[in-house]
């Protein structure tokens, strides 16, 4: 239950909500109680049993008072007075104008409670989605590398959705039934306490047995997830890299691949609902036991006369008996259902209860420009034993271009991966300004830096938006000065809509080299002080390559800018060349003086007859 009260936490602030929600289905409770109430005496006219003394006598010799029996009497002598002046048959009509006023009454007010609940429901649902996305977007890069994305949109929508269809669809049940159950035991108790306490031992009995099948629901609902989860992955994969899939061939293999996922989920589903289907006919024939029971024992007490239950108020009693079965039914399947949501609960509340995988932030000092110079001073980094960056050192003036180069793995992407605070160094320090950059603001810090990758990850959205992506600011003339300077605004003009085009889900609707030009823009119109090319032009074909090169060179003038590339005619005009290998720096000059060196950059430019 610890789980399913934090779910309901997050409807938080509960000021107004829980006080309005339980008059009204105390309301709600009383206009239906009238209803079975009122069972006694529309027998005790239809069988011919009313006695017309005994209530005229307890209103005539009590004083008012707030009981059940002055207004029980009260009743009885209105309804007793309809009888002797007007005849059975009005007072049978007066009697049915009482169910249908109680009727209608007692539904606006539970309609008038379920909207309640609806916000409840709209509210934690709202609220656990957002904490859980906040939470996610907040883990360390590694995270993401580690974990599959089905698993994580898993557990963001079908997981959520499954906390909302069953614990939050629960809430009317454990709080409203409870309340209508006693209200109908008491009306029990009030025609035969001897019959109602057969029930209150019978009923409890099959709620223990009920409990015990839903008991192992939890777990079943678990594996389900997680086996949706591994479905959604699969999806996830196929979508991303249907063009792969298609010129290898693999269809047979990720068909099959589908497959068994989705027979291991129909499995875990199929052992889940044995359980669960179980518990409704279960819970149906336990009830029919218990209601022979009592027609044994109570009609046994009519015929022999051993009891002063009449033979109208042991019907009654078995009618309204009968309305307790629904809510102790419905009481048993949301238990049930609950342990599905709680299931989901819990692998929702695995992510938000994560605390190691966020990012940490020890900075404080506030940075908004680069003035003097960035500094690696022997720094290590390693994933996971075997270091990556091996006791590296190298110094970036401001206004200074430096490439990275080097053979694949060497770790060029983790030194800028560093300099992002993706990671945290092993060894050795990172300073920008001489102070090292973990005093910094992680947040800070990565406003300085502008960044293009290979990947152009562009966001299914407008080019306008996608330029002005992660800005609090729109401005028009920037977007489209960005747009100049990335030598993208020629071919935007030529869109129908311009800069207000849908570029469609990782900008699929346009080219290798204008996506990877938008991304430039992207970077230009952030104006930040460092700009990094991650290998920006290594997927383009050589006139797009000529193009973002021509922008590139624009950009990075006045900027401080560090070039990863594996084509070396990107980088030649740099003022200052890195080569990478194995985690160590074994050069590092410009592009002549590395010639002349005649050691890995010259081999490396040989292989591209790059003079």
């Amino acid at each position: 239950m610890k789980t399913y009260f934090r779910i309901l936490s997050y409807a938080s602030p509960f000021r107004g909500i829980i006080p309005l929600y339980l008059i009204l289905t105390t309301f709600y409770i009383v206009f239906s109680m009238v209803n079975f109430s009122i069972m006694i005496p529309l027998l005790e006219v239809l069988f011919n049993q009313v006695d017309y003394n005994i209530s005229q006598n307890n209103l005539n010799n009590g004083e008012f008072s707030f009981s059940i029996d002055y207004i029980k009497s009260t009743f009885y002598s209105y309804f007793n007075e309809i009888i002797q002046t007007q005849g059975r048959k009005e007072a049978l009509q007066f009697v049915c104008v009482i169910i249908l006023i109680s009727v209608f009454l007692a539904n606006i007010f539970k309609y008038l409670s379920a909207l309640i609940i609806a916000k409840v429901r709209v509210r934690v649902v709202t609220n656990i989605r957002n904490s859980l996305f906040d939470k996610i977007i907040n883990f360390r890069i590694n995270f993401f590398t580690n974990k599959k994305k089905g698993d994580v949109i898993s557990r963001l929508t079908s997981d959520i959705q499954q906390i909302e269809n069953s614990v939050i669809n629960s809430v009317t049940v454990l709080f409203k039934e409870p309340a209508l159950l006693i209200g109908l035991f008491f009306i029990l108790s009030t025609i035969s306490v001897k019959l109602t306490l057969y029930t209150l031992i019978l009923i409890p009995v099959s709620g223990f047995i009920i409990s015990n099948i839903a008991k192992h629901l939890k777990v079943k609902a678990a594996f389900s997830q997680t086996s949706l989860g591994n479905i959604n992955n699969i999806i996830n994969e196929t979508l991303d890299g249907i063009r792969i899939i298609k010129l290898f061939t693999a269809n047979y293999f990720m068909k099959n691949r589908f497959s068994e996922e989705v027979n291991e989920y129909g499995k875990q589903n199929f052992s889940m609902y044995k359980r669960f289907e179980l518990s409704n006919p279960v819970s149906e024939f336990l009830g029919i036991v218990t209601v022979s029971v009592i027609l044994l024992v109570g009609g046994s007490m009519v015929l022999d006369n051993s009891s002063d239950i009449s033979a109208s108020e042991f019907i009654a009693f078995i009618i309204i008996f009968s309305q307790v079965l629904p809510p102790a039914k419905a009481i048993t399947g949301a238990f049930n259902t609950i342990q599905r949501g709680v299931a989901s609960a819990d692998r929702v509340f695995e992510f938000i209860d994560k605390s190691k995988t966020d990012e940490e932030d020890k900075g404080n000092e506030k940075i908004e420009s680069l003035k003097t110079s960035i500094e690696f001073d022997k720094v290590s980094f390693a994933y996971d034993n075997d270091n990556v960056i091996d006791n590296i050192s190298f110094n970036i003036k401001r206004g200074e271009s430096v490439a990275i180069v080097g053979p694949s793995g060497g770790g060029k992407s983790t030194i800028v991966d560093l300099l992002s605070k993706f990671y945290n160094t092993k060894d050795g320090h990172i300073r920008i300004d001489g102070k090292n950059i973990n005093n910094y603001k992680t947040e800070d810090v990565r406003k300085m830096i502008g960044i293009v990758t290979q990947e152009s990850l562009l966001f299914h959205d407008t080019i306008k938006n996608n330029i002005c992506f992660g800005s609090a600011e729109y401005d028009k003339n920037n977007i489209e000065k960005a747009a100049k300077i990335a030598n993208a605004h020629h071919f935007i003009d030529k869109l129908d809509l311009k800069y207000e085009t849908i570029i469609g889900e990782r900008g699929l609707k346009l080219s290798g080299g204008q996506r990877q030009r938008i991304c430039i823009a992207r970077a230009i119109y952030k104006n930040p002080p460092i700009l990094i090319f991650d290998e920006a032009t290594s997927s383009l074909d050589s006139k797009s390559e000529k193009s973002v090169q021509t922008a590139v060179e624009k950009v990075m003038r006045d900027r401080t800018t560090i070039i990863i590339a594996h084509r070396l005619s990107t980088i030649k005009n740099v003022d200052k060349i890195i080569v990478v290998d194995k985690g160590n720096i074994v050069e590092m000059g410009s592009h002549e003086e590395l010639l002349k060196k005649n050691n890995i950059y010259s081999k490396l430019s040989k292989m591209q007859n790059l003079n």
